[in-house]
């Protein structure tokens, strides 16, 4: 037998350093439904207990609304549990146009695709729509479902360096030669928080004629005036070619995914992306729920308009603690703590103060970068904050970061 005890030992012994490192990624169960407050088992057997969580991509507290439930409920009892087959042999359900038929309207596309996830849509989309003679041109922070979408693609593939259009406009002068430029982005990066520059960017693309595509999965549904997404932020509505996003996050938080964007490119997707043709449909009481949220969200910007509100409000009030926090003006909020121990042992610190987050370290992002990724919801009240900020000014004085800078923090803890 290969998996013999020796080789379990050498197995052990890794996880054993991963643990002695402080680096060990703790199993935490939910015992309840998804929300501003939930119910925790953590550790593993340990008494269940009420905690704020504020590391949920539930950015508009959609998760557990109860017209987006009673949507579920309805499709379940009208179009049944799961659809048993993919989408182009027996699986596509009239529900399933609806709802494409409602992201194309609310991101402002000519058509639109779901498919299981968003990491399904981006695995799909460039294989179907490129082939060897084009060049594929990204950021060098996009997601890494992203990534892996490109190594399945035949076109060559060139980055620029994060955000920095002098360097993008090098590249695309560079591939000139090739017969489609596409440009590949987050719309909000989801380690950071920051925002691509939408506008420059579609005016490069304009000027090299190139095509641009935005994951805007970090965005859909409360970043723009109305929740469109990055493009709308930007005023560039016309100019994004595709986008991929997620209902997932956002829009309710279940799962499932889309390519929405240029109608022919969207039909490409569909005769050719594999992901969409080898992948089951997605279910019909999340199709009935993502349908009611995109209802629920184009009737009012009241979630959208809140959730600004506290992300303004928390990020005023870290930064008078004297938190190193990454600047910006999205939901996403970078606590940035640069050693993968210390972000670690306050995650720990912060759930004994009855705040639910997650020290975030390499590989998930750059070595030297370690953090707690505060991500705020529009189910979260104005009391909620206030505690999750006094917890934070707890822990923070306990390992002496408080007022300390990027440099201070790194020589007292090290990357």
């Amino acid at each position: 037998m290969a998996f013999n005890d020796e080789t379990r030992k050498v197995f052990a012994e890794e996880i054993q350093r991963i643990k002695d490192d402080g680096l060990y990624k703790e199993k935490r169960f939910i015992c309840s439904e998804q929300g501003a407050e939930i119910v925790v088992e953590y550790p593993e057997g340990a008494p269940r207990r009420k905690v704020l969580n504020f590391c949920a991509n539930n950015y508009l507290g959609l998760s557990s609304h109860p017209e987006v439930i009673k949507a579920a409920h309805e499709g379940l009892d009208s179009r049944g549990y799961g659809m048993s087959s993919v989408r182009f042999i027996c699986g596509t359900q009239d529900i399933h146009r609806e709802l494409q038929d409602k992201m194309s309207a609310f991101l402002g596309m000519e058509d639109t695709l779901l498919f299981p996830s968003c990491m399904d849509a981006n695995s799909g989309v460039f294989e179907a729509i490129l082939g060897q003679n084009d060049v594929i041109i990204a950021d060098r922070l996009i997601h890494a479902s992203l990534v892996d979408g490109i190594r399945l693609c035949s076109a060559e593939y060139d980055t620029f360096k994060h955000m920095n259009m002098k360097h993008l406009e090098k590249k695309l002068e560079l591939h000139q030669d090739k017969r489609t430029r596409l440009v590949v982005t987050d719309g909000v990066f989801s380690m950071d928080g920051d925002l691509a520059p939408l506008d420059e960017m579609v005016a490069l693309c304009d000027k090299y004629d190139a095509m641009l595509l935005v994951d805007d999965s970090h965005a859909t549904g409360f970043i723009g005036k109305t929740g469109r997404g990055t493009h709308e932020h930007f005023g560039v509505m016309d100019g994004v070619d595709v986008i991929t996003t997620t209902f997932g996050k956002g829009l309710g938080g279940a799962s499932g995914g889309c390519v929405s964007g240029r109608r022919e490119l969207v039909e490409l997707c569909r005769q050719k992306a594999r992901p969409y043709l080898f992948s089951n449909s997605l279910a019909p009481p999340i199709v009935s729920a993502s349908i009611k949220v995109i209802d629920l969200i184009s009737r009012s910007t009241e979630r959208r308009d809140k959730l600004e509100w506290n992300t303004n409000y928390f990020r005023g009030k870290m930064e008078k603690i004297g938190l190193n926090i990454r600047p910006g003006e999205t939901p996403i909020v970078p606590v940035m703590l640069y050693n993968a121990k210390l972000a670690n042992d306050m995650a720990r610190d912060m759930y004994a103060e009855g705040i639910y987050v997650i020290g975030f370290f390499f590989p998930v992002v750059p070595a030297g970068k370690a953090r707690i990724r505060v991500q705020l919801s529009a189910a979260h009240e104005r009391e909620h904050i206030d505690k999750c900020v006094e917890a934070f000014g707890k822990v923070g004085e306990k390992y002496g970061i408080l007022g300390l800078s990027k440099e201070e923090i790194i020589a007292r803890y090290g990357t």
